[in-house]
């Protein structure tokens, strides 16, 4: 089975000027931690019938930095999801405007989603918002999801940029 060649070939090849080392740092130590807590929950759990509180909590907030910071150095590389179905087969000019308006609605999601999560967080303190398991202050979790919105939105307006340039 022979394969399409790539419409636009110069743009998959893209580097981000500043690399993406801080968001795989991230991205490992968020994977391990979630291993250690784990591991350490079914160890507790096997010799004492009783689990860790904060588990599932630390848990479930490491996942969503670890989809986020994966998310950041997805698109600083552009190795970011999207269906090219139709984009490869388009000719390269009408590619290059897909390529646009995908860091377009991207960038707009994401400033969105950053928008929404500060209006979140001084939700948070305003109502003073504690975490379900075991009680510590919400916004010490939720304050990570602007600020990690906002790298994002970073990294797709610096990949706009570069692709508008041609530079990349």
């Amino acid at each position: 089975m022979k394969t399409q060649p790539d419409p636009v070939p110069a743009l998959r090849q893209a580097k981000p000027r500043v690399p993406a080392k801080l968001e795989e740092f991230a991205a490992a130590a968020a994977m391990a931690l979630i291993c250690l807590i784990t591991f350490a929950n079914v160890v507790v759990r096997y010799f004492t019938d009783e689990s860790f509180a904060f588990t599932e909590e630390f848990s479930v907030f490491l996942m969503v930095v670890l989809a986020f910071v994966g998310a950041s150095a997805a698109f600083a590389r552009n190795t970011h999801i999207r269906v090219t179905f139709f984009v490869e087969r388009m000719r390269p000019r009408a590619a290059f405007g897909a390529e646009i308006a995908v860091m377009v609605v991207s960038l707009a999601l994401f400033a969105l989603i950053g928008g929404y999560g500060v209006r979140l967080v001084l939700d948070d303190l305003r109502f003073e918002t504690t975490s379900p398991g075991i009680g510590v202050p919400q916004w010490i979790y939720s304050m990570w999801l602007p600020v990690l919105s906002a790298v994002i939105a970073l990294r797709v307006l610096g990949r706009l940029v570069r692709v508008w340039r041609g530079e990349s």
